[in-house]
């Protein structure tokens, strides 16, 4: 049987640390937790319940995600964010993955996110699929500062595992729009070297059609009033970067 290093990054995650840790129980051989300096109580949570936390601060996530690779005494690495929590189903997977698992095979699984308590299963968030078990020599992390993603070897076979990783993403509605503002400004300072009529053409139309891709084709309608706030939030957040990349362009220009 395979031993996995379980690796997670966090910032201020007290509030969800315990659950993710304690689901990967009889799947992980070790936790490793890279903290980026926690004001809360996550490191004594995470020391608490067994995981070996190392503090370094935040460079941008592909680089925190490979920093802890580097750090796994095991070979096969499961990667997780400190919202997230295997499944039920997805960990009698897991268990039985470890006694047949070997080099070239990386897995993927479906990611449910739970928004304001509701599981959401439309509006384009399922089944989110990701690719978080693999061999650490074969992949790492890339990416630009908000999307990062895992780069394999050509030679990797992904498979895809049934159960589902429970992603507790958003709260409130206060949470998701804070949340958005952020993003949008980071994605925004992105967008500067863009043209000012590329940028105004995507301000007027990329709200709308945001929208109504996530609501109607995506059948966000589906969620209920859930789907409908999803959807808005959704629009307001291209208007935010647009309108945000123009303005920082223009002072730029000045």
């Amino acid at each position: 049987m395979i031993k996995i290093s379980a690796t997670i990054i966090t910032f201020n995650e007290a509030q969800n640390i315990q659950s993710c840790v304690e689901s990967l129980e009889g799947i992980a051989d070790e936790v490793i937790v890279i903290d980026s300096y926690s004001t809360d109580e996550t490191v004594s949570i995470c020391k608490a319940l067994g995981c070996r936390v190392i503090q370094r601060p935040f460079q941008g996530y592909a680089d925190q995600k490979n920093y802890a690779n580097e750090q796994a005494a095991f070979d096969f690495i499961l990667s997780m964010d400190a919202d997230e929590v295997l499944s039920s189903e997805l960990r009698r997977t897991l268990v039985q993955k470890k006694k047949i698992w070997q080099k070239g095979e990386a897995f993927s699984m479906n990611r449910l996110n739970n928004y304001c308590g509701k599981w959401i299963k439309y509006n384009g968030w399922y089944p989110d699929k990701k690719i978080r078990l693999w061999h650490k020599a074969e992949g790492k992390w890339g990416g630009n500062a908000l999307h990062e993603h895992l780069i394999l070897e050509p030679s990797v076979e992904i498979t895809h595992l049934e159960g589902d990783l429970l992603h507790y993403t958003i709260k409130n509605i206060e949470q998701h729009v804070n949340q958005v503002n952020k993003f949008s400004s980071i994605k925004a300072h992105e967008l500067q070297q863009k043209s000012i009529v590329y940028l105004f053409f995507k301000l007027l139309f990329n709200p709308f059609f945001r929208f109504v891709k996530g609501y109607f084709f995506k059948m966000g309608f589906r969620d209920g009033f859930i789907g409908l706030m999803i959807s808005i939030i959704s629009a307001y957040s291209e208007y935010l970067k647009y309108g945000k990349a123009i303005i920082h362009k223009k002072n730029l220009d000045q």
